[in-house]
């Protein structure tokens, strides 16, 4: 099944600026965006305690929060899923908040509004909340610096650099979005971050991939052409990817529930601004970086590879030649 036919060439790198335009528009709204209006961390990363109630009736949200700040500073309460349940988190700051006996203490506090069940408490120190922010900053940089090693190894310089500033967008934007909408940031989150890190880079490397084989199998010197030609061809498999993928995740976001949303929504955010820049930015940094086709062809040369591509084309004429001859075009 292909959206977009193999064989016609679409000229992206025309509109490169525009492109690069729009993502530096975001990247900069989000950088904004995480230094005025920040984060709502979650409680993996604050600490402190969370508590879900479900009230037998819709949950008096109101009600809840007075009769809980009363006791406790910095208390939250939001509807988690459905009308009738709440999550209270208490931040460590909350003098008390984190204990084991918090669902007992709000069960108290709370008797007065009606029928209800505590659902769960999650209990979270601060100095585990510290160790876990340190941890997934390290994870994310350890994640960028074996990426950047892979791409180096397997390609060379530039296209190692055009995909980590490709992923440096893509995650820029996700996070934007999260301090956007609010959304708490937790683990899960962080596990949103690293996938896109895995999905945005397997679009890039089948681009450059096939941007290499371009280079060596034609005779084209201008980059620009011979990356319009790659792009084009991987068009169709990469907008159906993403399609199959975004579809899944929407259905995860709109039916998994509260308790996979920050994840879920993050990745949705995340799956859109990488197949975008896999199309539409990673490509054309190759230009801007002062990729040279001669120079790369010169070093496929030194390491043979391109007796290999030689090999290969006469491989695929040789079985085009069968091919036709099969269906009658040749008679010899």
């Amino acid at each position: 099944m292909e959206f977009f036919s193999s064989n016609k060439i679409y000229d992206f790198m025309s509109k490169r600026n525009l492109f690069v335009s729009i993502s530096l528009i975001f990247i900069i709204g989000s950088i904004v965006l995480i230094f005025t209006k920040g984060f709502n961390w979650g409680i993996d990363f604050k600490g402190g305690t969370v508590v879900q109630v479900q009230f037998q009736k819709q949950a008096p949200v109101k009600e809840i929060r007075e009769l809980l700040s009363k006791k406790y500073e910095g208390v939250s309460v939001t509807n988690f899923g459905s009308p009738q349940e709440v999550i209270i988190k208490f931040p460590v700051k909350a003098k008390n908040s984190v204990t084991k006996d918090m669902g007992d203490k709000v069960e108290e506090i709370l008797k007065p509004l009606g029928k209800f069940e505590i659902r769960r408490v999650d209990i979270v120190g601060a100095k585990v909340g510290g160790e876990l922010t340190e941890k997934g900053i390290k994870a994310l940089l350890f994640a960028i610096i074996g990426v950047l090693i892979y791409v180096a190894f397997r390609f060379e310089w530039s296209f190692a650099v055009a995909s980590i500033l490709a992923l440096i967008h893509d995650l820029t934007i996700s996070i934007g979005f999260v301090s956007l909408f609010n959304i708490d940031v937790n683990l899960d989150v962080l596990a949103a971050l690293l996938t896109i890190l895995g999905y945005s880079l397997n679009d890039t490397i089948v681009v450059f991939d096939r941007i290499r084989e371009e280079i060596v199998e034609s005779k084209e010197r201008n980059l620009g052409t011979l990356i319009n030609s790659a792009v084009s061809q991987t068009l169709s498999r990469t907008t159906l990817t993403s399609l199959t993928t975004f579809f899944v995740v929407l259905t995860l976001f709109l039916f998994g529930g509260e308790i996979i949303k920050p994840f879920s929504f993050t990745l949705l955010v995340g799956i859109i601004a990488g197949t975008y820049s896999s199309i539409f930015i990673a490509s054309p940094l190759l230009i801007w970086l002062g990729f040279k086709v001669d120079d790369f062809r010169k070093n496929l040369a030194e390491k043979g590879y391109v007796n290999e591509s030689l090999i290969k084309n006469l491989f695929n004429i040789a079985n085009s030649i069968a091919d036709n001859r099969r269906r009658g075009n040749i008679i010899c």
